[in-house]
This record gives C-alpha cells, sequence and structure tokens, in this order.
C-alpha cells in the first residue's frame, strides 16, 4: 500500500520549481565569438496560410525545417546580447567549444498552440526560463533573463506561425538551446555562450498516441545519481539512457521506467516523462530532489489535481509499490498525460486499467480544456502572442 507516512507534505512552490540563488554576473572575461551564424537576419513577413502540403494528421514527433530560428551570444560580462531572428540554418562551431568537448550544454522543450479562433498561445514558458537558470547555475554558465527567454520563445513561434498546427493536430514544439561556443582545451567554463531557439511541428511523442505506455523498469543502467545533474535538463542526461532505451523498444515497449542508483529499488521517472501512482485518493510521485527533472507539465498536473480534490504527495515510491497501484500514468512536455497500461519489472509484468473512469484522462482533459480556451485560465499558465 502507498504509505503516506513516508510522502513529503508540501508539494512545489507555485511561483518557482526552487529557491533559487541571486545569479551573480558569471566571468569578467570572455573570448571572441566562435559561433558564425551561416544565414543573415531576417524579418518575418509570412501568413499563416502559407503551409504547403503539411500533412497535420500524421505528424508524429520528428524534426520538421521550419523557416526561422533565433539566436543571440553572451558579451564578455556574461549578459547576452539582443538576439534577433534569423533564417533556419546550420551554425558554425570551433572544434574546441565547450559544447563540443566537455558537453557544456542545456536545452529546454516548450509548446505554442493554436485556438479556434486563431489565437496562438505559449504554455508556461517563463518556468522553461527560471529551470534553464537554475541548470545554468549548475553548469557554470550564464543564462538569458527571464524576460529574455519568454521574448524568444514568443519570437520564434510568431516566425513559424505558419507552421503551428490546426487545433487537435499537434502544436509547434519550441526547442531553446544554451551552449558553451566559445573555444576551450583545459576543463573549464567555456569562454563564450550562445543562446538559440528553433521549432517544429509535432504530434503525438509516442507512436501509440493518446494509448497507454507499455514501460520497462531498467535495473542495470541508471539515469542519474546523487549530486549528479539528473535535476537540470542537461544535454549529458540523454545520450547515456540510448542503450537502455532502445534495447527497450527493441522488445516492444514504449519507454523505460528506472530506478534510483544507491537502493535500486524506488522509482524515479522515465526517460522523457516523469510517473506518478494512484491508489484510491491519493496520487504519488518520486519528489524532485536533484535526480528527478522538475518537468513544467509534472507542476501543472500537480495544481490540477490538487484542485480536482485529489492528495497529491510528493514521496518515495518503492518499485513493489506498484503491484498494488490502481492506476499509473506519465507526463511531460512532449508526451503531455498518458496512462501507463503494463509495466514489466524482472521477467513480471503488472497491468493497470485503462478504461472507464481514469484519473489521468481526468486531468488530462483539464489541460486541453485549458488549452484550447474551453475552460478558464485563471492562473495564467498560458501566454497569448500576438
Amino acid at each position: 500500500m502507498l504509505q503516506k507516512s513516508r510522502c513529503l507534505r508540501n508539494l512545489i512552490p507555485s511561483s518557482s520549481f526552487c529557491s533559487l540563488p541571486k545569479i551573480a554576473a558569471f566571468y569578467a572575461s570572455r573570448a571572441a565569438s566562435s559561433v558564425q551564424e551561416a544565414f543573415e537576419p531576417s524579418t518575418y513577413s509570412g501568413s499563416d496560410d502559407e503551409n504547403g502540403d503539411i500533412d497535420w494528421d500524421n505528424l508524429g514527433f520528428g524534426i520538421k525545417q521550419t523557416d526561422y530560428m533565433y539566436i543571440t551570444k553572451s558579451s564578455n560580462d556574461g549578459i547576452f546580447e539582443q538576439g534577433q531572428i534569423n533564417r533556419f540554418g546550420n551554425i558554425e562551431l570551433n572544434p574546441s567549444a565547450g559544447v563540443l568537448n566537455y558537453g557544456q550544454g542545456l536545452f529546454e522543450g516548450t509548446k505554442a498552440f493554436r485556438r479556434e479562433d486563431g489565437r496562438l498561445f505559449l504554455f508556461r514558458p517563463d518556468q522553461n526560463a527560471i529551470r534553464m537558470q537554475f541548470g545554468a547555475d549548475r553548469m557554470c554558465m550564464p543564462s538569458p533573463s527571464i524576460d529574455q527567454f519568454v521574448d524568444a520563445v514568443k519570437q520564434t513561434a510568431l516566425a513559424n506561425r505558419r507552421w503551428i498546427p490546426p487545433p487537435g493536430k499537434g502544436s509547434l514544439y519550441i526547442r531553446p538551446l544554451l551552449i558553451g561556443s566559445g573555444p576551450i582545451l583545459g576543463l573549464a567554463p567555456a569562454p563564450e555562450y550562445t543562446f538559440l531557439v528553433f521549432a517544429s511541428p509535432v504530434g503525438n511523442y509516442f507512436k501509440e498516441g493518446l494509448s497507454s505506455l507499455n514501460l520497462y523498469i531498467e535495473d542495470e543502467f541508471h539515469r542519474a545519481t546523487r549530486g549528479g545533474v539528473g535535476g537540470v535538463k542537461s544535454i549529458t542526461n540523454y545520450s547515456p539512457v540510448l542503450k537502455a532505451l532502445t534495447r527497450a523498444k527493441s522488445r516492444g515497449f514504449s519507454d523505460v521506467l528506472y530506478l534510483d542508483s544507491v537502493y535500486k529499488k524506488n522509482l524515479e521517472e522515465a526517460t522523457s516523462c516523469n510517473i506518478f501512482v494512484v491508489k484510491e485518493n491519493i496520487i504519488s510521485t518520486p519528489p524532485t530532489n536533484g535526480t528527478i527533472l522538475p518537468g513544467v507539465t509534472r507542476k501543472t498536473v500537480i495544481d490540477i489535481a490538487s484542485n480536482h480534490g485529489y492528495q497529491v504527495e510528493e514521496c518515495t515510491v518503492p518499485v513493489e509499490e506498484l503491484l498494488d497501484a490502481d492506476e499509473v500514468f506519465c507526463t511531460g512536455t512532449a508526451v503531455g498525460v498518458l496512462p501507463v497500461g503494463s509495466i514489466t519489472y524482472q521477467g513480471k509484468r503488472v497491468d493497470y486499467k485503462t478504461e472507464s473512469q481514469l484519473v489521468s484522462r481526468d486531468l488530462y482533459s483539464t489541460l486541453v480544456g485549458l488549452q484550447s480556451g474551453l475552460l478558464e485560465d485563471k492562473k495564467g499558465w498560458f501566454l497569448e502572442i500576438e
């Protein structure tokens, strides 16, 4: 049974993921730029109707080159210059760039949506900005201000507005990147940083669409460890899990669910999403204690569930408690809110209900209602872009 006594009673504050220290001035001296744009600044002049022959019904989740991207770089005092929209294209990096040699890089993911009346909205981009600032501090990198980050995302969405799918057909996935672009040979922070934002129209992340997921619990490889960077969106978190993910998918599973690296028995998160376990009226999810990414959708779902009368608890969830759960579901920017149909652990498969009155469907319906404008956004989660 889920043990409430082990659960943390204080949920994440609604205003931020955690108490961020005041980010000090970064690195007094910077070298000259090593990133050269392979394109010229451009002003967007397209319209919503110029979307070509896009098959909105079969988008999937893959890169589809759009028209424009946003780019800026840090100046000598670690402050990012005013960025500008450029034609989408390749960039050039010095072979000794910090991101190429030491993996000094972060990324974020957010979405733009189109409503029935044609208005365009972003979903909580300020939370992505806060998370990038927190990650940048951990990785010894300067970061754009919250306003600069949100403005960059907004500009990118507007410049590529013809790529934002019709209502119900998908969204424009927006990928902000912060990389150490300056040349460095010895292990140290890069002398220069580049912040860029690109976008791609997407449909469902998993091939199952909105159907339930089949997860495999990995007990050989671990996604993160205490004291590492599992709690920030570092680029270094992702390629190490490819082996486990590829192996699981070759066996027919949707994704991998990882255990903690110390006791090897407590749930952490899946490769691409956070995990929630439901027992009666209690919804439990592992706490963001440094090894788990504090997802924006996770944070939103916690708030929605609490408003719906569920008892939401951040607590240690031993793998054994999955055997007694009524329902399991995942959340993430890319995946949204999806129920889990089965979990396989050490050769034993546990099936969960995926029909009738699902908690995850209830939460998903509310999230989509807010996204589409059918429900009132009382908390200001959606930012309209002109």
